[in-house]
Formats: structure tokens, C-alpha cells, sequence
């Protein structure tokens, strides 16, 4: 098979594409230049496609003896991920910028390329696994993937490859330094890649603005004023500025946010518990929506959020009743559906989640 390798530079990628060529494949490895000034998109531990990224990629591709490229999807990555995160936040969201890159950037602009170019797949340094076109849980749980990749279509998964979702990562970074890689114990990035800085309320402040409103409590009392819902998340307990807990002495949580009246409420923990989640544009790996209701798990986070419940499709729409409370649920958070077995770990499904009740 011709198989093209996104390598971001990392330990991860740089032996998903090692085992490719292992195995026989007529491999390509490619870097994606996601910036127009990609020497800003590197601190340490924190953000990525670097200069120095492209570097390591390049160096480990001259390892393995296989071509290498970095093509440039600096204006799709902006429009589709980095534009997409700052106008969620202005509508009051909570958007995940690994799952819209996933969907809109590697698996749909990169994988219709290399599909274009006459690659049979694009194989990537995800942790998750595929069986019989199914998507699951990487063997390394505390790793595992398989949450922002589960709004990949049956036809994208057709044609996708994740070589290291079978071995944990420390079996990984071994495997790397046996094999003579430089990239061996290079450090995993962490938090969002376009915000190398780790300050998010700055870098959304910068793009969105002043747009002063109200702090108000479960009355609607007014507690404080704030300068942009941007700066709020469901379930915040933190920088709020209000004055101290409510009058029971217990601390108050953001509960709701409303971007059109730029009101911020505030509220009790219990506040938080959510037992019905509305997602849309839902996604389900199988291609087909199922007919009637759906025993599954729901994930509501990339780690944690986790609880059994039943997901029926309904006019385009995810329905989806919790078995038991889940807190600190925002709209713009992906909603992910898994098969409910002993092992828990096939994904049935996605949608991103536009309310919670």
C-alpha cells in the first residue's frame, strides 16, 4: 500500500511511521505547516508545528530512508480550527480544537490530498485502534485517542492507520531510542497548540475583545460585571469576581452562559448536574444512524465526563439520557457514544453538543 504518514516531529508519529515502512509500505512522510510564523508555535512542552518540528520530522524521515514534505495548510488551519475555537468562545462554547482538527484538517483536507495523490491511507501517531473499521480505545487508556477522532466518518476511518494504538507509550519511547531516533524523549505537547503561551483568556481577549456584561446569580441578582463571556466556562469555579461564596458559605460555580445578553450566571455545585445532552451534527462510525434507542457509554470529555446512558437519533439531532448526573457540561463539547461491553472501548458514535439539560 502507499501509505502517507502525517509526522507532527514527535515521538508518536516518528515510530507510526517506522512500523509503516516495517511493514512493507511504500511510505511518505509529510509535515503540515499549520502557521503563516510557525517559529511562535513552540515553548518547551507547549504547542507545535514548529521550525523545529519540521526539523525533527525531516530528520527522522532521513532516517527511516523515506521521502519527506511539509505542506503548507497555514490558511486552512486558521479558518477551520483557530477561527472556529475563538468564535465558540464568543458564542459562550466550549470547543474542542483537537477534535476540529482531526475532522476538518488531517482527516478531511490532508487524507482527500493524499487520497488525490494516489495514497491508499494516512496513517497518523494517534493512540486508538482500528478493527474491522471500527474505531477503539488505544491500549494505553491514560493515552488514549480515540475521543477527538471519534467524528471521523466510516469512510475516513476506511482509510486511516494508527500503527502505535496497540503498545503504551513508554513501550514507544523505547521502541524510538532502540530504533536511533533523536525524538526518542522529546517532550509531548500539551495543551493548545496554537496557544504556546498557555493563556487562553489572553489569546481569546486579543481576538474578541471588550464586550461587557453582567455576573448574576440564580435571581438574577446582579454579583459583578465581567469583560466578555470569553472569559467563562460551565462549571468555573475560579477567577468569577465576585466576592467570596453565596450565602450559604458554599462556592458558586459558572452555570450558564448567555453570549446574546452577555450574562454570565452563577450558582450551587448541583447546579451543574446535567441529565440530557442535545448534540447535532452527529456522526456514527458504522455510517448508519441506529434505529431507536442505543444502550452505550457517553464520554463528554477527552479524559473523564464518562457514564452510561441511551442515545437516539431524532430529525438530525443526538439525543442523549444519562443513567446517572454528569457536571460541568458546555455546549461546543463533543459528545462521544461507545459500545457498552466489558471492554467499553468501540466507539459507536459522535455529536457535538449544542445543549444540556
Amino acid at each position: 500500500m502507499r501509505v502517507l504518514v502525517a509526522m507532527s516531529g514527535g515521538v508518536d508519529s516518528s515510530v507510526a511511521a517506522a512500523r509503516m515502512v516495517d511493514a512493507g509500505h511504500d511510505v511518505v512522510g509529510v509535515h503540515l505547516a499549520l502557521s503563516s510564523a510557525p517559529g511562535t508555535l513552540r515553548t518547551g512542552s507547549r504547542g507545535c508545528c514548529s521550525k523545529e518540528d519540521a526539523g525533527d520530522a525531516r530528520r527522522v524521515a532521513d532516517v527511516l530512508g523515506i521521502p519527506f514534505y511539509v505542506w503548507d495548510f497555514a490558511d486552512r488551519f486558521k479558518e477551520d480550527v483557530i477561527d472556529d475555537f475563538v468564535d465558540s468562545y464568543a458564542r459562550g462554547e466550549t470547543p474542542n480544537p483537537c477534535v476540529r482538527c482531526n475532522e476538518r484538517i488531517k482527516f478531511s483536507a490532508l487524507a482527500s490530498r493524499a487520497l488525490a495523490l494516489g495514497f491508499d491511507a494516512l496513517a497518523t501517531g494517534h493512540y486508538a485502534r482500528l478493527s474491522e473499521g471500527r474505531l477503539r480505545r488505544a491500549v494505553d487508556t491514560d493515552k488514549d485517542q480515540s475521543y477527538v477522532l471519534a467524528v471521523l466518518t466510516a469512510d475516513q476511518l476506511a482509510h486511516a492507520m494508527f500503527p502505535i494504538g496497540d503498545t503504551p507509550k513508554a513501550r514507544i519511547r523505547h521502541e524510538a531510542a532502540q530504533r536511533g531516533l533523536a525524538v526518542a524523549q522529546k517532550a509531548d505537547s500539551h495543551d493548545i497548540c496554537f496557544i504556546p503561551s498557555g493563556d487562553t483568556q489572553a489569546f481569546l481577549g486579543a481576538r474578541i475583545g471588550v464586550r461587557r456584561g453582567s455576573v448574576v446569580d440564580s435571581s438574577g441578582a446582579v454579583l459583578a460585571e465581567h469583560d466578555g463571556v470569553h472569559g467563562f466556562t460551565i462549571g468555573q469555579r475560579k477567577g468569577l469576581g465576585i466576592a467570596g461564596p453565596g450565602p450559604d458559605g458554599r462556592p458558586r460555580y459558572v452555570t450558564g452562559i448567555d453570549a446574546a445578553t452577555a450574562t454570565v450566571q452563577v450558582g450551587d455545585v448541583a447546579d451543574l448536574d446535567v441529565h440530557t445532552l442535545y448534540g447535532e451534527a452527529p456522526v456514527f462510525t458504522s455510517g448508519v444512524a441506529p434505529e431507536g434507542p442505543l444502550e452505550c457509554e457517553v464520554q463528554v470529555r477527552a479524559h473523564g465526563g464518562i457514564t452510561g446512558a441511551v442515545a437516539e437519533s431524532r430529525g438530525g439531532e443526538l439525543v442523549v439520557e444519562l443513567r446517572s448526573p454528569l457536571r460541568g457540561v458546555a455546549p461546543g463539547q463533543t459528545a462521544v457514544l461507545y459500545r457498552p461491553d466489558p471492554a467499553g472501548d468501540e466507539v459507536l458514535g459522535s455529536a457535538t453538543i449544542r445543549a444540556a439539560h
